[in-house]
């Protein structure tokens, strides 16, 4: 396999990781090419590469797609439709069910509509085991009793079970009681709100289930409960309890590892365990676990500072020949993806990055390929802008977001302004460590 091909792998991989299959399509010519391989087998049937991406859609549907879907599904391929649901970026989301080699699999088509407006990006999720898991769910919810008690969205118990929960063993307390060791264990899903407005209420409530699935998997003899939006508490009992530090070591671990690798939810958390004779209530011991969780979100924020993270270009840190071309074939993948906008790409272990012509031209940058380009860069940006562009770029570099919006301005080289957009990405390596950062820039 050619560097770009590889190269245009990592970017679509790290981009839509969640996705059995993806189409970059031409919305004016019909002209797709596929992106990620579908690995549900039988599903697709679409050639890699090729012309009338809509109307090869509709022709090759019927063979796959379940007939009672089979409706909402061609919408998906109606370019007008298409246009008209996706105006304002918003996702176009469609569950249905397909065949493939004689058995039902459930799939979440995803439509994203591109920057330029001129492209879209058709998605494939294999969500069975959600659908299955959901399908479980639904028959275990029996009573209008047992709903009330139950979170919807996770399957998990609601605020109002742990409110009888811990009522049950504040009485206890109260009243001087025998009451079994416990402790309290108090989480909470880190920058959901952003993952929310950049990505989308269906990624946020994805990263809500994931927390809570490993929550529960953590704790496995312990009551969990969704508390908030992005807040969940356990009481830990029995062997739980016993383990207790080696299982929130475990889980802090898990949560870090989603931090670095953007696999999945950051959960900051934080434990108490009941003192008899000194916890009045349990308020008490949820106090101290919520105020330790706190402290953990400070920490996880601190570890991942930006001067841990970025590599600084220095003569001893020169770029080899062998990263140069890596660096060259993932800038020539990203422009692919990109099209007509300014790109960048910097690689992070030696400060040395590659800008497009178009843009080095623009705004008389000295070179595409630039040592310290972030210093550079920075005596472009309009002084009102400078705090709110380095806020967004230290943000992304910590983990606290993917391809968040940001918009300022930047002298051209004949002295005005632009206004532009940037949305910036971090590439990780094996272990999950940030090693390029890049970054597609559209002019308005």
């Amino acid at each position: 396999m050619n560097i770009n091909q590889t190269a245009a792998d990592m970017i679509a991989s790290t981009l839509a990781r969640q996705f059995v299959s993806m189409y970059y399509v031409d919305i004016e010519t019909g002209h797709f090419k596929q992106l990620v391989t579908p690995h549900v087998t039988g599903v697709s049937g679409m050639p890699e590469e090729g012309d009338d991406f809509f109307n090869l859609a509709k022709e090759n549907a019927p063979s796959f797609v379940d007939a009672h879907d089979l409706d909402k599904l061609l919408v998906v391929y109606d370019k007008k439709a298409i246009l008209k649901r996706l105006d304002n970026f918003e996702p176009f989301i469609i569950d249905c069910r397909v065949m493939a080699h004689g058995s039902v699999v459930h799939v979440r088509h995803i439509t994203l509509l591109c920057d330029d407006k001129k492209h879209i990006l058709c998605c494939l999720e294999n969500i069975d085991e959600e659908y299955l898991a959901k399908e479980k769910q639904e028959k275990d919810l029996q009573s209008a009793e047992r709903m009330a008690r139950l979170d919807e969205l996770t399957g998990i118990r609601n605020r109002n079970a742990f409110l009888e929960h811990s009522q049950k063993i504040n009485e206890a307390i109260i009243s001087k009681k025998a009451v079994e060791p416990f402790a309290v264990l108090v989480c909470d899903i880190n920058n959901l709100k952003q993952i929310n407005d950049t990505r989308g209420h269906s990624f946020g409530d994805e990263a809500i289930r994931k927390a809570s699935r490993i929550i529960c998997e953590t704790f496995k003899h312990s009551p969990v409960f969704r508390t908030g939006g992005d807040e969940f508490a356990a009481v830990i009992t029995d062997g739980d309890y016993e383990n207790r530090d080696e299982l929130l070591e475990k889980f802090r671990e898990i949560s870090l590892k989603n931090g670095r690798t953007r696999s999945g939810p950051e959960v900051a958390s934080g434990m108490a365990e009941y003192r008899p004779g000194i916890d009045k209530d349990f308020n008490n011991v949820y106090e101290r676990a919520d105020a330790e969780m706190y402290e953990n979100k400070k920490n996880i924020k601190a570890n991942r500072a930006l001067a841990s993270i970025k590599k600084t270009g220095n003569p001893d840190n020169l770029i080899t020949e062998e990263r140069k071309r890596l660096l060259d074939g993932m800038f020539d993948a990203l422009y692919t993806v990109a099209g007509e906008s300014y790109i960048y790409l910097n690689d992070l272990r030696h400060d040395y990055s590659r800008w497009s012509l178009k843009l080095v031209n623009d705004f008389g940058l000295k070179s595409e390929y630039m040592y310290h380009a972030d210093k550079i860069w920075h005596d472009y940006i309009h002084p009102d802008d400078l705090e709110s562009y380095d806020e967004a770029v230290e943000a992304v570099l910590r983990g606290d977001m993917e391809l968040r919006l940001l918009i300022y301005r930047a002298k051209k080289i004949d002295g005005t302004y632009a206004i532009l957009s940037t949305r910036g990405f971090v590439l990780t390596d094996s272990t999950g460590e940030p090693e390029y950062f890049g970054g597609i820039i559209i002019p308005h």
